[in-house]
């Protein structure tokens, strides 16, 4: 991996820290939703989120 400069990390430590929030906020509206076909909807954005978050943690290492 090339070295990356300060300001890529900053943006990707934000991104991450984006990644993570969304993934917790559509699994608590998941948690929270009683139609059925919504909360799989939910459910699937914040397995995107938590795979993204996944995806730039294993680009970091």
């Amino acid at each position: 991996m090339a070295n990356l400069t300060t300001k890529e990390l900053d943006a990707l430590s934000d991104q991450l820290n984006y990644e993570k929030l969304m993934a917790c906020k559509y699994t608590a509206a998941q948690e929270g939703c009683t139609d059925t076909a919504l909360a799989d909807t939910f459910s699937r954005c914040a397995q995107n989120h938590k795979d993204n978050y996944n995806d730039l943690l294993n680009f970091l290492k």
